[in-house]
């Protein structure tokens, strides 16, 4: 009798050499932390590059990101290289290097071994392939979140008593006005300390927040991280008490039980406010009346009492009045020396590039009765400007042809000859 013996189908696919990659992470941008993963960097590639059965894939890492985060540009990139086919093994440090979330874990390595893909851990010894890898990685990964959560409490414990210290922490790049000293202390910057006297002052002297951005923007001053100017930048500014020289501590905090996930200080923790912390760049009582103008505008802006007409809009003309330019509705604006004026919300918000706008008298719209959305458009006869109010309706069925147009004692305009438009304004 003769016996052939048939290898098995898994001893033949083993001759095919394992497509290997490693990935690589590090939480910080520290000197220490780049050696570390240079480190990483060198011993993977040798190590895979040296196994006969190892096809060498490369490297991913990722520097300064936490690994709650799972938008890490290296670590998607293996993640489509694998679900690609080109990837059959990853080599990992640890589970916490890999990803410190236990769901995150979880879920890709259950995705990658549907594709066949295996996750490979070198401290914890586990491949996500084998039988009982699942069991040992739920318990591993469980193990490394609440680890991290025992560093982030231990983290705020001591952050904590900094404040109770008074030693503060703050970042000055998004912080316009001051610098930092060799001994870590607030300094006057005198180039940007100068815009916020000027916000300042224009908002003492009634411009509005959205006015104050877009004349900003229009002279190409940039914000203290380089974009552009927002009404609601303007705002937190004028409530920042560091430019009054104090210093509010644990204006943030994270709850119990949550980690990486801040939330406005109300009240719930301690907070510790520091008097003349360093130099003021707007005098206290000039801080006091800007906060008085916001709590009053505030309270302007609430109309009727709770379960009345509370939410309705704050004047009769609002979303009534359009630009003819940009069909976007004027906004009410207490604009220089408190003068009250309709402005196109275009133009607040985003400047002459995005609309050049149209602007008129509050005194003046307020005497016509709309009862319809109407266009407003500025016209200039006999070197005098005038408005034409057109229903929005009748102006997208045609454009004004300013050369038929009378004014009258007003200044409104009585007539008008129309041609067709070519494109409808949009709301």
């Amino acid at each position: 009798m003769r016996v052939k013996v048939i290898k098995p189908t898994a001893e033949n696919a083993n001759n095919k050499k394992l497509k290997v990659c490693a990935y690589a992470r590090v939480s910080t941008d520290s000197l220490k932390q780049e050696d570390s993963l240079d480190n990483q960097t060198l011993t993977y590639e040798r190590v895979i590059s040296s196994n006969p059965e190892y096809e060498y894939v490369g490297i991913f890492a990722d520097q300064g990101i936490s690994g709650y985060s799972e938008n890490r540009p290296a670590f998607q990139e293996v993640l489509e290289r694998a679900r690609a086919g080109d990837i059959d093994l990853i080599i990992t440090k640890s589970v916490s290097r890999f990803a410190r979330n236990t769901v995150t874990v979880l879920k890709v390595a259950r995705e990658l071994r549907e594709l066949g893909v295996g996750i490979f851990f070198e401290e914890q010894n586990i491949n996500t392939l084998s039988g009982d890898g699942e069991m040992m990685l739920t318990v591993l990964a469980a193990f490394a979140q609440e680890e991290s959560r025992s560093i982030s409490q231990n983290t705020k414990w001591g952050i904590s008593k900094k404040f109770a210290r008074g030693e503060i922490r703050i970042n000055t790049n998004r912080f316009m006005g001051y610098d930092k000293n060799d001994k870590r202390e607030l300094i006057i910057n005198t180039v940007e300390a100068e815009v916020v006297r000027r916000i300042f002052q224009m908002y003492l002297e009634g411009v509005g927040s959205f006015t104050i951005a877009a004349k900003l923007n229009e002279e190409g001053i940039p914000t203290a991280t380089g974009t552009t100017w927002k009404d609601n930048t303007i705002i937190n500014m004028l409530k920042n008490e560091k430019y009054k020289g104090d210093y509010l501590l644990q204006k943030f905090y994270t709850p119990e039980g949550e980690i990486r996930k801040f939330k406005a200080n109300n009240g719930e923790v301690k907070a510790y406010y520091i008097k003349d912390n360093h130099r003021a760049i707007i005098s206290a009582e000039d801080w006091e009346k800007a906060q008085k103008i916001m709590e009053d505008r505030k309270q302007e802006r609430s109309i009727g009492t709770e379960g009345t007409d509370k939410y309705k809009n704050r004047y009769p003309l609002s979303g009534m009045l359009i630009c003819p330019y940009c069909g976007n509705t004027l906004k009410r604006t207490q604009g220089y020396q408190k003068r009250i004026e309709w402005r196109c919300s275009t133009y607040i918000k985003e400047g002459k590039k995005a609309c050049k706008g149209v602007k008129i008298n509050d005194g003046v719209v307020s005497k016509k009765n709309f009862t319809v959305p109407t266009v407003i458009e500025e016209v200039i006869i006999n070197g005098e400007k005038h408005y034409s109010y057109t229903s929005k309706t009748d102006y997208d069925r045609g454009a004004p042809d300013e050369a038929g147009a009378t004014a009258s004692k007003d200044g409104s305009v009585l007539s008008r000859v129309h041609r067709p438009r070519r494109a409808a304004i949009k709301l």
